[in-house]
């Protein structure tokens, strides 16, 4: 555990920091095959589509970025940054109908794992899926990880304003623990049912919604007891755990209280194993993207344990500098530090070590 004592105790320390391996676990890309076919959407496509295409054409920093491989590693090279764990942006293809939808999937999972077999030492990879398309979906989890070598799935959360406790989804979460593939569990703009009062002030995306939804479905799937039905189930949440390690305990406290009385069945509650906290703190790990903030960093030491967290940037949605320069020099224990820059995400995405 940190504390603001613990700062590097010599030059030779802070330039082990400087040379130690980061792998980035959180790195979105754009595959053309991909973002020509969101081109072709309606223009009613939804708010994150329209969103995307126009942040792509406006913000240099987000269109340079995203499908431009040889520039990125130049970027990595320039800020050391050793690997990255690269997934399909947000929204994937999770708003296509479910043929195309299940299509696109294989066209770009066989496109990345291409694309990491040219780079084998600077890029790894997580498979999109369709969820819409729940059968195809778990075919594809077992090719993904079985046939192609890819090192997860990532599912932008919500499809279709669905989550993935719903029963029609239990042959994905079955598919991803027989092969032994952790989820990745990416933000996306809530569904329209959640999303109206986030309309104003900026705060249906990264500044708020984001975190908000994706926790809700981390939520539904510890209180369905999901991890009851699937105990080795592993889940990786993005930005310090999208707010909800600093609930843990309240969590534990309102289902100790209500569980089994008449408020508890009238909402919905259902019988757990163990406490919420628990299933977080034996089924989740997180990652750092997009939240470089010692405060953060250090309680989600002190909840989850240096073994639950993972070093993240959020390529290209927010600039490498900034992260790699939080994870060498905040105030860690050397042997902390490496597991957050990469030993634990060798182990969670089965990264060989350097």
């Amino acid at each position: 555990m940190m504390s603001g004592n613990d700062k590097p105790s010599s030059t030779a320390s802070t330039a082990g920091a400087r040379e130690m391996r980061l792998i980035a676990t959180e790195e979105a890309y754009g595959d053309p095959v991909w973002l020509e076919a969101l081109a072709k959407l309606p223009p009613n496509a939804g708010p994150e589509v329209v969103g995307l295409l126009k942040g792509m054409m406006t913000i240099p920093m987000i269109g340079s970025r995203m499908s431009d491989f040889e520039a990125r590693l130049r970027e990595m090279d320039s800020f050391g940054v050793s690997m990255h764990l690269l997934s399909l942006s947000t929204p994937g293809v999770q708003v296509f109908e479910p043929p195309q939808a299940a299509e696109l999937a294989i066209q770009l999972n066989d496109n990345l794992a291409a694309l990491i077999k040219a780079h084998p030492d600077r890029f790894a990879g997580l498979g999109c899926v369709a969820p819409q398309a729940p059968a195809a979906a778990a075919k594809e989890i077992r090719r993904a990880i079985g046939e192609l070598g890819l090192n997860g799935i990532l599912i932008n959360s919500h499809t279709q304003g669905e989550y993935l406790d719903l029963e029609k989804y239990d042959e994905i979460l079955a598919a991803l623990v027989e092969v032994d593939a952790p989820l990745y569990l990416h933000p996306r703009i809530p569904p329209p049912n959640m999303l109206q009062p986030m309309l104003a002030y900026g705060l249906s995306g990264a500044a708020h919604g984001f975190a908000v939804e994706a926790a809700l479905h981390a939520v539904r799937l510890i209180m369905s007891g999901a991890f009851d039905r699937y105990p080795t189930l592993t889940v990786v949440l993005g930005h310090m755990g999208e707010g909800l390690p600093y609930f843990l305990w309240r969590f534990d406290r309102i289902y100790e209280l209500f569980f089994g009385t008449p408020v508890g069945t009238a909402s919905g509650m259902v019988a757990l194993k163990k406490k919420p906290s628990e299933y977080f703190k034996s089924n989740f790990y997180i990652t750092t993207s997009g939240m470089f903030w010692e405060p953060t960093l250090k309680f989600a030491i002190e909840v989850l344990g240096e073994d639950r967290i993972m070093f993240a940037i959020d390529t290209p949605y927010e600039p490498s500098d900034e992260a790699v320069e939080f994870i060498r020099s905040v105030p860690l224990d050397e042997r902390v530090r490496a597991k957050i820059a990469h030993q634990n995400a060798e182990r969670v995405f089965k990264i060989k070590p350097a």
